[in-house]
């Protein structure tokens, strides 16, 4: 299966957890968490769904241009980012165990690296 197959189904599958984690946040958190700690939790769930986002663009580009490496390393610093960063922050918020944010930022640093990976794929294409 080809980058833009695999990106595809990331970025969908990503989107429609991000959905649904934000309903649950929404409907089922909110008596139970404290303002700051649902505040938390919603910052993962945007950040997933943007990434969520930046999967389908991955796709796009790695089936207009396909074999390019640094489009599939765009892809995966954005999965490793969505896990790292949303599941910290989720984790953190749930457990309210704070260490988990030591964590969120290297997903940031994996977006960011999927940013610039995705910037160059556009630029040497």
């Amino acid at each position: 299966m080809g980058t833009d197959r695999v990106m595809l189904f990331a970025g969908s599958f990503s989107g429609g957890l991000a959905v649904a984690l934000g309903a649950f946040g929404a409907h089922g958190l909110r008596a139970r968490l404290t303002p700051d700690l649902l505040a938390i939790y919603e910052t993962g769930v945007r950040y997933q769904m943007y990434h969520a986002l930046a999967l389908l663009a991955v796709a796009w580009v790695a089936s207009r241009w396909p074999g390019t490496v640094l489009t599939a390393w765009a892809g995966w610093a954005f999965v490793t980012g969505t896990v790292l960063f949303s599941g910290s922050l989720y984790t953190l918020a749930l457990t309210d165990r704070t260490w988990f944010g030591a964590v969120t930022p290297l997903g940031g640093l994996a977006f960011i690296a999927g940013w610039v990976c995705l910037a160059l794929a556009a630029l040497w294409n």
